[in-house]
Parts: C-alpha cells; sequence; structure tokens
C-alpha cells in the first residue's frame, strides 16, 4: 500500500506448484486465491540458461487460450525474449489481463 496506493490482490503461487489439502486450506482462509500457471519451461537455472530464440519459439508453440504463464525473473533468456514474446502474441491476436480479471 505504501509504494502503490493500493491494497495488494491476494493471489498465492504455490513454489515449485508443489501443495497439499492443508496448504490450500490455509491459503484460501487467510484471504489468498491460489494460482497455479499452465506453461513453464526450465528458465529457472541460473547457469543454464536457454537461448533467447528457443525461449521464444517454446513459448509461442505452446500459448493457449487462458493461459497463465511462468517466467522467472532470473532468467536473462526470458528478460531479452520478453518483447518479442508480447509482440507476437499480440500479433496473434492474444490479450494480457490481470490476474484480477479471471473468473
Amino acid at each position: 500500500m505504501e509504494v502503490t496506493g493500493q491494497d495488494m490482490p491476494k493471489f498465492f503461487r504455490p513454489p515449485m506448484g508443489k501443495y497439499s489439502e492443508l496448504s490450500l486450506y490455509y491459503t484460501q482462509k487467510l484471504g489468498y486465491k491460489t494460482i497455479f500457471w499452465s506453461f513453464a519451461h526450465k528458465d529457472w537455472l541460473v547457469d543454464d540458461q536457454p537461448p533467447v530464440e528457443t525461449t521464444i519459439q517454446r513459448v509461442l508453440d505452446r500459448c493457449h487460450n487462458g493461459e497463465i504463464m511462468l517466467l522467472h525473473a532470473v532468467s536473462k533468456s526470458n528478460t531479452e525474449a520478453l518483447p518479442t514474446i508480447i509482440d507476437k502474441l499480440r500479433e496473434m491476436g492474444y490479450e494480457f489481463k490481470p490476474l484480477t480479471e479471471l473468473k
């Protein structure tokens, strides 16, 4: 709130996608909505990054309606590929929307 002037939406992505009934229960009890991704690729190893072109191709080959894409911030190739990915997905007719618009 201090930085943006807005309350932070209560979303939770289980690290590594690992969860249990108990963790889902507590997440919900604390007012969070658990969010999972529908696309990810091996991009989290800082010393073993896929080439930029590989990242672009993987994302474009696997894109789909309603996709929640997981791209790790530690990935240099993701950072370099993202502008192209966004442009190409928009050219394909995809839109980007915040999680707050999920139904």
